[in-house]
């Protein structure tokens, strides 16, 4: 092994704790990390909730161990044959590489939609918040959990907000109508409206037009519409994408030497789950960054544990666990002040969702992992 020690590409959760676990291991090896953002590592779960209403200016990562983080480094090529990586210009050697480039926001596909803002960097948390101080209406286009946190948080600075999804209740599809008539009402009790069964046909100035006609005043928009996993420049190196992501190993090896994947951009196998899975979940990159991180350092480490997070639209926790590939059956049980879904397929638990429940979210990961029944008949 060369003095070239670790490179990492990105600087969200999995790059900083695949940096920090290497450095924990490997105290004398270099330990650099290449970003193309503007700002050193920062909390993203912040930004669509406490940043964005004001309540807080620090988002800042906690760094526990020191590393080298080499901003505005736009990677333009990895070189596996050569261990080198190409960025802004210059070249970066390396023993080891770990690919943590994330994902990005897509575009949204409609005319004028270069005018929706993102909502993905602390840039973009800075730029929507600066604009929310002078607006008075507000549109957020996408009822996925960004969507609806960031839809809550600007209707509680006082704009006047309308959440835009194509279903009838947010998320739907991935967790069922009982989840997302729920969500729908989390969102609505913070002030914003939600606008189901519509489809955003053009952005203009001040006005957002949906395919039926119907025109919203729109201050700023926000399109919250999903992301797209930054693969790639992998896939250009000779990696093989699987699912649009990098595919590797419970110690997130990929197939090319030397070089291990985690978080967003990963295509990662589970121990418990027993297959690869997608997570874009904010702990679940920094478990992967510290398996590649430890793995890349000589270690033995493995992705175990059932993929989860917590959301907060308005004031309400809502937890989530689950393997995040399907479910064939779901029912919602009423708790005191909130409610828990149970998901199950062949008579196991597959995933749970928790309002004010949190001893069914902490049972829930144990029968998730163990693959036992659902205590609840899911036949009702």
């Amino acid at each position: 092994m060369s003095n070239a020690g670790l490179l990492v590409i990105g600087s969200g959760p999995a790059g900083v704790a695949a940096a920090e676990a290497y450095r924990a291991r490997q105290a004398d090896h270099a330990v650099r990390i290449l970003t193309a953002d503007t700002d050193p590592p920062y909390q993203r779960p912040p930004l669509s909730k406490d940043f964005l209403r004001g309540d807080t200016d620090d988002s800042a990562m906690e760094i526990s161990r020191p590393f080298e983080t080499i901003l505005k480094a736009q990677v333009d090529e990895i070189d596996v044959g050569q261990r080198v990586v190409t960025a802004s210009g210059l070249r970066y050697e390396y023993d080891r590489l770990i690919i943590a480039s994330g994902a990005s926001p897509q575009p949204l596909p409609v005319p004028g939609g270069e005018k929706a803002l993102s909502l993905r960097s602390f840039d973009h948390a800075t730029r929507l918040r600066d604009a929310a101080t002078s607006a008075k209406t507000a549109v957020v286009i996408g009822a996925g959990f960004i969507g609806c946190e960031a839809a809550a948080s600007l209707a509680i600075r006082g704009l006047s907000v309308t959440l835009i999804a194509p279903d009838e209740v947010p998320q739907r599809k991935r967790l069922g109508e009982d989840a997302g008539v729920r969500l729908r009402r989390l969102v609505e009790a913070t002030g914003a409206r939600f606008a189901g069964n519509a489809r955003v046909a053009s952005i203009g100035d001040g006005t957002v037009q949906l395919e039926d006609g119907t025109t919203v005043a729109a201050d700023l928009v926000l399109a919250a519409t999903g992301v797209k996993p930054n693969a790639a420049l992998a896939e250009s190196a000779g990696i093989t994408l699987q699912n649009g992501r990098i595919p590797v190993g419970p110690d997130m090896r990929t197939a090319v030497d030397g070089v291990w994947a985690a978080g967003d951009v990963a295509f990662a196998v589970n121990v418990d789950a027993g297959r690869a899975l997608a997570v874009e979940h904010w702990g679940d990159a920094m478990d992967q960054g510290e398996v590649a991180g430890s793995s890349a350092a000589g270690d033995e480490a493995k992705w175990t544990g059932v993929p989860g997070f917590w959301t907060t639209i308005g004031d309400t926790d809502v937890k989530y666990h689950a393997w995040g590939d399907g479910y064939q059956n779901s029912r919602l049980i009423e708790r005191d002040g909130g409610f828990t879904v149970w998901y199950e397929s062949d008579g196991a638990v597959v995933g749970v969702l928790t309002c004010n429940a949190d001893d069914d979210y902490e049972a829930g990961e144990e029968l998730i992992t163990a693959g036992k029944p659902p205590p609840v008949d899911m036949s009702q």
